[in-house]
């Protein structure tokens, strides 16, 4: 485990916050767009004496914190790498959301595998990827009921946080998108984190 975590990932995470806030072209946007970040590091921080996760979850959470920033810059739905895959693939749309979806599934997967296998009596086995992939499915579902709230509340002026394109099915496809990242996670990177674990165990 490197002891230098907390100056790396807050160092990191203020950087990025920071690069996003000035680049961003709606203040507004931003703020709906990196929320996770704000209520989720500061979590992270100050319960890193007590619980600290492993390097490989750490770093996964700065490439996620990367593309929700990106994403808080452009808006989703005008992210340039969205409009250069749409070229190069010739998607409708502008996909960069897809993205995002699926590492919004990617990584919770393998925060929420640590935290039961290291909190609770789960271990590693097909019960445990069962409730990690239905935890994963429940956060993606939530955040697109905040969604429906912040459209609700906001109507029109809510499309640039929405990001549908005019896509009908843009929620279920984001859920299904989380749902295939979490398992790419678990049939990746179970094994490696397992080791991670136990290297962990050893020096806490």
């Amino acid at each position: 485990m490197n002891s230098k975590y907390p100056i790396l990932f807050t160092a990191a995470t203020f950087i990025i916050l920071l690069t996003s806030l000035v680049l961003a072209n709606s203040k507004t946007n931003w703020v709906l767009e990196v929320f996770p970040i704000l209520i989720g590091f500061p979590v992270l921080f100050f319960t890193y004496r007590k619980f600290r996760f492993t390097d490989l979850v750490y770093a996964l959470l700065i490439i996620h914190f990367i593309i929700l920033a990106v994403g808080a810059v452009y808006t989703y739905a005008e992210v340039p790498l969205g409009y250069w895959m749409q070229d190069w693939f010739g998607f409708s749309r502008n996909n960069y959301d897809k993205i995002g979806h699926f590492a919004r599934g990617f990584i919770p997967a393998l925060l929420a595998r640590e935290l039961l296998i290291r909190t609770s009596p789960l271990r590693p086995g097909k019960w445990l990827a069962f409730i990690v992939l239905c935890v994963c499915l429940a956060i993606s579902a939530f955040y697109e009921i905040i969604e429906w709230w912040v459209a609700a509340v906001q109507g029109a002026s809510a499309e640039e946080f929405l990001g549908t394109q005019g896509y009908i099915w843009d929620a279920q496809s984001d859920m299904l998108f989380a749902l295939i990242g979490a398992a790419c996670a678990l049939l990746l990177f179970s094994r490696y984190q397992n080791r991670a674990i136990a290297r962990l165990s050893s020096v806490v």
